[in-house]
């Protein structure tokens, strides 16, 4: 706001677009945007890149990666290599994520700097349909598009503070806990989980439902809490958290089967909530549900011309399903007719030792859709494919198909299959039938080949299989 002989004047903004959030949703709809020729308008009131960049999928994959460089260390001797683990120096772990993360953001400013996108800094507020108050600025467009994002939840009643931290908090830990108790056996717990291990440190999981990965295939889930188990990863399932007590020796987490657990640090890893909150919606109309933002088809809400996409709007919560969202959005708002991928077939991947990659339908679910004597699976473990045996890595792919129709679900487990599920979201996406994956050529020795080897068992011309 500028001052001009007492006069208070605001300045006025005029665009095509306006876009509250400059995480992975938000940008991807920008660049959009501007690539179809409007002019858009990025507000971000933090770092723009958002959770994925700054707090979440980036910098927990640096921390895995030096996680994968511990192990390698422990195992060497084994193929011959002599060399030893001697510990790990947190203070260069941290700054090795952070270098990768200040790399990419730095590139990432650049990038939306040479499209032509103006950014501005500050916290927005959506005031009419058309219009977004961020600070002394008025920024009117002729759509606008909701990317605020999400944010690390609790439990009620459980209070964020002292020991009992969230991932961002763990991300910034400068030293290394001896025992640390995860309330959460999704996603986040399972990749903390695994990173603390591998540094050495004593890990139990406390999940409330009856597998760790609730939300994977079961079979890939009953093989994660085996490999977790050799690993001396420790994990209480089908079991209720009572509350948490704080000393000078760390936190005491009581579950309501009565047992205790001590621990250095408890990680609350519960999912994540809409940041819809103190943005608007409720004064301009938006219907939110339970903090969500629901939308039709072209990811309108129910206030036209105004667009939610990403974190907020209810489904996975995945930074690649936030870029598909604003692609889609900008070309919607463009005129064009986008393709958007369902929630059951973008791809899934826990980062964890071993991965798991997914997507399309889990066995149960493709039976409760296309009725139990319409499904047909084949599941390839890895024990037979040579690169996989080089890595010492074990698992399977398993295949879900329609009887006499295409593969509706791919799930693996194992080391690095993270990098197979570009392969399988294809297959999936495509309508592929096992026949047609069958005859492909997949390279030799890659663990790309059990894919191959998985379609041509479910086709039922097996060679690496019985």
């Amino acid at each position: 706001m500028n001052s001009i002989e007492g006069v208070f004047r605001v300045s006025e903004h005029n665009f095509d677009l306006v876009v509250l959030g400059g995480g992975s949703a938000g940008y991807a709809a920008a660049i959009r945007a501007v690539q179809l020729g409007s002019t858009v308008a990025l507000v971000e009131k933090d770092k723009l890149g958002g959770t994925c960049l700054h707090r979440g999928c980036v910098p927990t994959k640096a921390m895995l990666h030096a996680a994968e460089l511990a192990d390698n260390a422990h195992e060497a001797s084994s193929v011959g290599v002599l060399t030893e683990f001697q510990g790990v120096d947190i203070v260069k772990v941290n700054a090795f994520r952070e270098g990768i993360v200040a790399s990419k953001f730095k590139g990432l400013q650049g990038l939306l700097k040479a499209k032509g996108v103006t950014v501005f800094q500050g916290e927005g507020k959506l005031v009419s349909p058309t219009t977004v108050q961020v600070g002394d600025d008025t920024l009117t467009g002729k759509n606008v598009v909701l990317a605020t994002g999400s944010f690390s939840r609790s439990l009620p009643g459980l209070e964020i503070s002292g020991n009992v931290i969230t991932s961002e908090q763990a991300l910034e830990l400068e030293w290394l806990p001896n025992r640390v108790v995860i309330l959460g056996g999704g996603v986040i717990g399972l990749e903390f989980a695994s990173v603390w291990r591998s540094f050495g440190v004593e890990v139990t999981i406390v999940e409330g439902l009856k597998h760790l990965a609730p939300a994977e295939e079961e079979s890939v889930s009953k093989q994660l809490e085996r490999a977790y188990k050799k690993r001396g990863i420790d994990f209480k399932l089908g079991v209720r958290f009572k509350g948490v007590t704080q000393d000078e020796y760390g936190v005491h987490v009581e579950l309501e089967s009565g047992d205790v657990l001590d621990a250095d640090l408890l990680l609350v890893a519960v999912g994540r909530g809409p940041v819809t909150d103190g943005i608007g919606l409720e004064e301009v109309g938006v219907t939110t549900d339970r903090g969500f933002v629901p939308v039709d088809e072209t990811l309108q809400t129910n206030v036209p011309g105004v667009y939610a996409i990403g974190d907020i709007v209810p489904g996975l919560q995945l930074a690649h399903r936030s870029y598909q969202h604003g692609i889609y959005v900008a070309e919607q708002i463009a005129g064009l007719n986008p393709v958007q991928v369902e929630d059951i077939n973008i791809p899934k991947i826990t980062y964890s030792d071993p991965e798991i990659a997914s997507v399309g339908y889990s066995e149960a679910k493709a039976k409760e859709k296309f009725g139990d004597d319409a499904i047909s699976t084949a599941e390839y473990n890895l024990a037979g494919n040579a690169k996989s045996s080089i890595l010492g890595t074990s698992g399977t792919v398993k295949l879900v198909r329609v009887n006499d129709g295409p593969i509706v679900g791919v799930h693996m487990i194992g080391g690095r299959v993270g990098e197979l599920v570009s392969e399988a979201q294809l297959i999936v996406n495509w309508e592929a039938y096992p026949e047609d994956v069958a005859h492909l050529i997949h390279a030799h020795p890659t663990q790309g080949e059990t894919i191959g080897e998985a379609a041509r068992l479910l086709a039922g011309v097996p060679l690496h299989a019985l």
